[in-house]
């Protein structure tokens, strides 16, 4: 199995970071969260991966899973932040280095309260389909 986790990584950021209805509600898009961040941002989170070979296609589905976080009274703010995301990403075309046939859809997201009762935080999954060019 072929991995496409940096290139996979890689376009997604790009594809967030361009995102200008993103970008204009967040204060960055982060793989490594900046000690003094400031709400609300988008960070990377974990990439998991699948062999999804066919006949003589090397492929694989993909987990990926991205966080809000925000310190609105509530969750209106991070509903906004995740109905950006998925208007970036949801069944939205994604060039991957390497990769053709590329899909990603929204399967799940999660509203979770902070142990820091002053952060909001979504956890929002998607499922990611590529070929190996």
């Amino acid at each position: 199995m072929t991995s496409a986790l940096w290139p996979l990584q890689t376009a997604l950021y790009a594809k967030l970071t361009g995102h200008a209805p993103l970008t204009a509600l967040v204060s960055g898009i982060y793989d490594e969260v900046p000690e003094q961040v400031v709400h609300p941002y988008v960070s990377l989170g974990s990439i998991t991966e699948s062999a999804d070979d066919a006949h003589n296609q090397r492929g694989l589905e993909v987990a990926v899973v991205l966080h809000v976080w925000s310190k609105y009274r509530g969750f209106r703010e991070a509903a906004a932040i995740l109905t950006a995301l998925d208007a970036a990403l949801d069944r939205q075309p994604l060039s991957v280095a390497g990769y053709r046939d590329v899909s990603i859809a929204h399967t799940q997201h999660t509203e979770v309260r902070d142990p820091d009762p002053d952060i909001r935080h979504i956890n929002v999954s998607y499922r990611v389909w590529l070929t190996k060019a």
